[in-house]
């Protein structure tokens, strides 16, 4: 038969030919049969983001804040609210470039001219004559993988895209009057006097019985949610794991010392003096020329009486900071001096005095007046330097190797890690009661986002098997297993009796606080001669609000002052009841003219910003922008600050 089909196969290639194709126009062909089955999370203008896209925009994105700044949290990176961000960027680049097409926003040549001159990078790499050094050109977009043609169109890009929010931003205007009125009423004082009633003072009060607890208990089921927690095991590998297990012998230590002397003793430091006779490097060439001829003449002159240097200095040095004290710049290592002035020193004798010495400052005579040689510590003064450095340099290269190995070897023997732990000489940890979000405080390799969510893949948690090495921060890697695993669950009312009792007790202390707050304000309302309590009579605004909390703050400024003095009562939730009596608004009053023009600078830039946003999301809207991922919650206070820890 298969014979058969090799003797026939272009008519077999026929008839399979005509009965695949049909079944596509009759079915249709899924956008995943091209893009290999990634889901779209976005679509601008018709066309689709997939998730593929959306991973290597991100993945760019972190690698690019990584070196940047190497020292940052990995787990700020890879948070859903990170990611998320990407992707509102992504969507952006694609709106601003589908509107840029659409206006038929072009960049002609002598704007793309103008703005790659303005690029430092590119400025300096013009020759003396105006042209521009193409080889170093080419050499500097290969750095960042393009050609320069592939350059020069992204930046034309990048122009034509900058010119859709441009043009809005450029136009906006902000008149010093709007500007006022604007940050008068935002930043608007106003004296008041607060009493709070809080839920602690009438903790005696309440009665708890087990039934209320009980019947709070019922009520409130989402309170007593334990989330889903497993027994964990994992095994680190980091630099610290693979300088335990680096010996350093004698010979290599003091090969070291003596190949890093040099370094480690310190640097050599020189003290000159000198005469300077200023001239500007755009100054004309006539005025240059006779500051040379003056510092050559003053040259002449040292060189003849050696020790009239300091008096000549003083006399004819256009230096003021050197010039009183003879010319003397004290001690001074290298990398403190300018170039020209620097390898002149560095190249002289004590009590030298060095030819016309020209720099950016001018023209310089130097005396070099003393050397200072550091002392050479000895061997056993730096061991333990040498040790910790030589140390540090083997464990990058050693883990370098050990890295791909640790990764092979969690993955072969993926039941255990005993095994892993014993050939690379490391310790199995293990942990109770891990979620799939950092704990507060966590550090470590259960600190990592990425370990936990390895941790609470379905296969991990099914199978029990070690998870893929992970990196967990810059040189560590870290692997684990799960060895007990509890679903999310409502704990059960004898687990959760104190929690309800506590919880109960909260919930009914500051229903009274509120009750007696309320009692309170409409009392003082109808009858001003009986109030008693009130705090001192401070002034808050937005941005000095005197250590009152938000709510105070907004409830102060939003309240109506139709007829004052007013009152208004403030619901803090579990912190009580404020009730606040609002004496006067304050004038703004004695701001300095500085002041006021750097508020109406930011107040335009916040307004023309605005203008941007509001016209970015009227063109999402002609885009029909769609995003199918849904917004992660908002990073709580207490979860940036376990993450900052």
């Amino acid at each position: 038969m298969f014979e058969s089909i090799r003797k026939h196969s272009k008519v077999v290639m026929l008839v399979l030919f005509l009965l695949i194709i049909p079944s596509f126009v009759l079915v249709g062909i899924d956008r995943n049969y091209f893009t290999g089955g990634s889901p779209v999370v976005a679509r601008v203008d018709g066309k689709d983001i997939t998730q593929d896209e959306w991973d290597n925009a991100h993945r760019m994105e972190s690698d690019r804040i990584r070196a940047q700044s190497p020292g940052i949290d990995g787990k700020l990176l890879d948070s859903p609210q990170a990611r998320y961000a990407t992707l509102e960027r992504l969507v952006r680049d694609r709106v601003l470039a589908a509107a840029a097409q659409k206006m038929h926003l072009l960049t002609s040549d002598a704007r793309l001219a103008r703005e790659l001159q303005s690029i430092p990078q590119i400025a300096a790499l013009r020759r003396a004559d105006g042209s521009l050094d193409t080889e170093a050109y080419r050499s500097l977009v290969a750095a960042q993988g393009l050609s320069p043609e592939g350059f020069e169109a992204r930046m034309r890009q990048d122009i034509s895209i900058s010119q859709v929010l441009g043009a809005v931003v450029n136009s906006s205007t902000a008149s010093p009057a709007e500007a006022s009125l604007a940050l008068d009423a935002f930043l608007q004082r106003r004296e008041i006097q607060v009493a709070q009633f809080k839920p602690a003072a009438f903790a005696s009060q309440v009665k708890v019985t087990d039934d209320e607890v009980r019947a709070y208990y019922e009520a409130h089921p989402a309170q007593f949610q334990q989330a889903e927690q497993a027994t964990v095991e994992y095994v680190v590998l980091d630099l610290d794991a693979v300088k335990a297990g680096i010996s350093l012998s004698e010979d290599d230590l003091r090969t070291y010392y003596k190949e890093n002397l040099a370094r480690l003793a310190g640097q050599e430091e020189r003290r000159a003096s000198h005469i300077l006779i200023n001239a500007a490097q755009d100054a004309p060439a006539g005025e240059r020329d006779k500051a040379r001829a003056q510092a050559q003449e003053l040259l002449e002159q040292a060189r003849k009486a050696p020790g009239s240097f300091a008096e000549l200095a003083r006399k004819h040095s256009q230096d003021p900071g050197s010039a009183p004290s003879g010319g003397d710049l004290g001690f001074f290592g290298r990398g403190a001096m300018v170039k020209p002035f620097e390898d002149a020193v560095f190249g002289m004798a004590k009590g030298d005095i060095s030819d016309v010495v020209e720099s950016d400052f001018g023209y310089h005579i130097i005396q070099l007046t003393d050397i200072k040689q550091p002392r050479a510590p000895s061997f056993e003064e730096l061991r333990p330097t040498l040790e910790a450095d030589l140390k540090q340099q083997q464990a990058q290269r050693k883990y370098a190797e050990l890295a791909e190995a640790f990764a092979n070897a969690v993955y072969e023997q993926s039941d255990d890690l005993a095994a892993v732990a014993d050939k690379f000489k490391l310790k199995v940890q293990t942990a109770a009661g891990v979620t799939r979000l950092p704990a507060p405080g966590a550090t470590g390799a259960l600190a990592s986002a990425r370990l936990l969510e390895a941790l609470f893949q379905p296969e991990s948690l099914q199978s029990k098997r070690n998870t893929e090495a992970v990196e967990t921060a810059p040189s560590t890697l870290a692997a684990g297993r799960v060895t007990a695993y509890q679903p999310a669950m409502t704990l059960p009312l004898e687990q959760a009796q104190a929690k309800a009792r506590t919880l109960y007790l909260a919930d009914k202390s500051a229903q009274l606080a509120r009750e007696q707050g309320l009692s309170r304000l409409e009392a003082w309302k109808a009858d001003p001669a009986s109030v008693t309590g009130l705090g001192q009579a401070i002034t808050i605004s937005r941005d000095q609000p005197q250590g009152q909390s938000r709510a105070i703050v907004d409830a102060a400024l939003q309240a109506p002052v139709d007829s004052l003095p007013g009152w208004v009562g403030v619901d803090l939730g579990n912190d009580g009841y404020a009730v606040l009596k609002i004496n006067r608004i304050v004038a703004r009053e004695g701001l300095e003219e500085p002041r006021r023009l750097a508020e109406r600078q930011q107040y335009a830039q916040a307004w023309s910003t605005a203008q941007a946003l509001a016209y970015y999301e009227l063109l999402k809207q002609r885009l029909k922008v769609q995003i199918k991922v849904p917004r992660p919650s908002p990073v709580e206070p207490s979860e940036l600050q376990a993450t900052a820890n």
